[in-house]
Parts: C-alpha cells; structure tokens; sequence
C-alpha cells in the first residue's frame, strides 16, 4: 500500500540535507561543546554556525537565540522566565497547551492571567489586548500561528501596543517559522519560541529568540551554557540539525515555496468543500499556507482519520485524548464551533516532501470515505431526511 504523509503539522520528516549534516556530530565530531580541547571547539563552532542560521531565518542576532530541547521547553522558559507571583499575563484561548498549561501553573503560584476570546475565524482582536492592559501586566503571550487552524494572529498590530505599554511579549511560532516569513524587529516581540521537528529538522531541539536586555530566569540550574540561560550540555547533532533545517527554510521561502503549499493547500480546500455540508476552519483569515482545517458535519474526526490511515492517508484530528476520553477542540470550541461540529473536523497539513499528485490521491479518498462513514450514521441519515 502507498501511503502518503499530510500531518506535517504534527511532525515534518527529515530532510536528506539535514540528516546528512548531522551525521558527523553522532561519531566522529563527539566533542562537549563546553571543552576547551580540539574536540570540543570542533563542535563549539557547529553550535555556533547552526545559532547563526536560526537567527537568520528569524531576523535577530545570533547572541539572542537560546536552543532548547524544542518548542514547550522554549515557550514554558519564555513564560516562567518572565512572569511570577503577583505579576499580570495575558494570553488566549487558542494557544497550544504548551502555553495554555504554563499560564495555569501560573495561576496556582499566585499570577493573574487573562484569556482573551477570538472571534468565528480565531483571530484576537489587539483591541482587547489594549483592554485587558493593566499597570501590573508583566507579559503578553499570543501565538503567531495557530497549530490546529493555521491561523496567523494580528502580531505586529499587538507588537505595537506592546512598545506602548512597555511590557514583554512573546510569541510561540512554532507553526509559523519556516512557512512564513519571520522578523522579530517587525513583529516587535521580546520572546519567539520555535521547533526543530515542525520545519523538517530532528526532533528533541528548538530555539528561543530573547531580546538583547530581556531578563530572563532560567528553569534549569547547572553549567553557564547558551550564556546562563539554559543549562546542560548542548544536543549537538540536534542543534546541527536544527540550523540546516532553518537555512533551506529561508531558502525555501526565497525560492516562493510557501506560493507553492499554498496552492497545494486551495486546491485540496476546493475539492473538499464540493462534500455536501462541509466548511473550512479558519476560512476568511490571514493562514499559514500548509494548513487547511476542514469540517464534515455529521461524522467523527477521529474515525474519519482511521479510516483514511487504512486507505494510506495520514491527516490528524484537533481533538486531545485525555484519560481516555476524546476531547473536542479547545481552538474550535473557543471559535464557536458546537461540540459535534470541532469532533467532526480533520486536519489536513502539508510539507516540503508532498507532491501535486499525493494531493490527487486525497481529493480522490477524501470524499469516497465521508460518503462510506455517512452511510453508517444514523445522525447524517437522520438529518438527510428531514
């Protein structure tokens, strides 16, 4: 059976390139980082070349990038390391978990938090981030790209009234990097967390952008490494990977491969929306050009997913499993979506390894399995009827 790969979002498979760059830093390039010796400035230099190549993509100075074990280490040092007890921080309701769990543990140590709503596309309104301004807020953490919808947040609009209030802000663009173009200088942020594992690097490494005079506590305690701002020893080969990952990303959006998902992305949207009483998440917003989030009502997202893993097509739900429960959406739910309709919903992600004809297979499958499953549900049955 042939099976095809739409669930980048979840995870990107390697590249060839950056597997081979890696490669040496796993034998004969063993080097700590840390050591004064041939050795270890062998692979102190590699570290140093790959902080130059995420900056780049990022458009920051190479001293401002922290790397960390991936994208919930770097959005979790981002928010401990600026807020605490007594301080104010606002947020969202459509954050990634990595953010929203942060902020609750927040919560409990004695910080305020306020959830801003989004509206029917998802998008924050930066009015409401000037109105939940208070004289204690000490962060703002809004994300750039939702992971479930793709939908790009108003984050240099929210940067600028940031600069006003003079407070922090970050933002986790773990969804963004890589498919969009990135600039910390435009977007105004403090802290921008990113992931090797979301744009085609290893996974197990990411990166933190920390503006030169951030005070930042660390989480970890040890050695001084990445300049007393997260402690042990450096993962090398993921670090390697990590910058090669991010030079052929920003090579990748120079050449307009993001025009190219895009169009991948539209024409899979297109042929989707033929599916009687089916509706695109996120539709009218500003999206990552890889994401497309689709709604058939009447059926179950996670047993449409299954059924299109049986046929080789791998697409992803939004939903969480929690104590063996499937749990509908929270991003769906907090854009209005009914329970049914976030449980009906899959999510269809692209990467640089998909091709024109992969996107064929699936318009072809797609549709063939929600008319089977509709066959088997009484609730579709019972709603064609009336």
């Amino acid at each position: 059976m042939r099976r095809v790969y739409f669930d980048n979002s979840a995870t990107t498979p390697v590249l060839p390139e950056v597997f081979e760059a890696m490669r040496p830093y796993f034998g004969e390039q063993f080097g700590n980082a840390s050591s004064i010796h041939h050795h270890g400035q062998e692979t102190r230099g590699a570290v140093e070349r790959a902080r130059e190549s995420v900056a780049a993509l990022l458009g920051c100075r190479a001293s401002e990038v922290v790397f960390t074990s991936g994208g919930t280490e770097a959005d979790n040092l981002a928010i401990f390391g600026i807020a605490g007890e007594g301080d104010h921080v606002i947020t969202s309701t459509v954050e990634h978990h990595a953010v929203l769990n942060a902020c609750k543990e927040l919560e409990s140590e004695g910080c305020e938090v306020t959830y801003l709503s989004v509206d029917g596309r998802g998008c924050v309104d930066p009015g409401d981030v000037r109105r939940a301004l208070r004289p204690s807020t000490k962060l703002i953490t809004i994300m750039m790209a939702n992971n479930e919808t793709g939908v790009l947040q108003p984050v240099e609009e929210i940067g600028k009234i940031v600069a006003e209030a003079e407070v922090y802000f970050h933002t986790d663009a773990v969804q963004a990097a890589g498919k969009v173009p990135v600039d910390v200088k435009s977007i105004g942020c403090d802290l921008m967390a990113i992931s090797g594992h979301k744009l085609h690097g290893p996974q197990g490494v990411g990166a933190l952008y920390v503006r030169k005079g951030t005070e930042l506590h660390p989480m970890l305690y040890g050695g001084r490494h990445e300049r007393s701002r997260r402690a042990g020893t450096e993962n090398v080969p993921g670090i390697v990977g990590l910058g090669e990952a991010a030079e052929l990303a920003r090579a990748g959006l120079a050449k307009g491969e993001d025009q190219k998902l895009a169009a991948m992305r539209d024409r899979i949207e297109r042929a989707l929306l033929q599916i009687e009483c089916s509706a695109v998440n996120g539709d009218g917003a500003a999206r990552v050009p890889n994401i497309a989030n689709l709604r058939f009502d009447a059926l179950e997202g996670e047993a449409l997913v299954i059924a299109l893993d049986l046929k080789g097509l791998a697409v992803s739900t939004g939903a969480a499993c929690s104590s063996g429960a499937i749990e509908p959406s929270h991003v769906l739910l907090a854009m209005g979506a009914t329970a049914d309709r976030a449980r009906a919903s899959i999510r269809i992600s692209l990467g640089k390894q998909n091709t024109d004809e992969e996107v064929d297979l699936a318009i072809g499958l797609i549709p063939e399995t929600v008319a089977r499953l509709r066959e088997l549900s009484p609730v579709w049955k019972a709603a064609v009827s009336t």
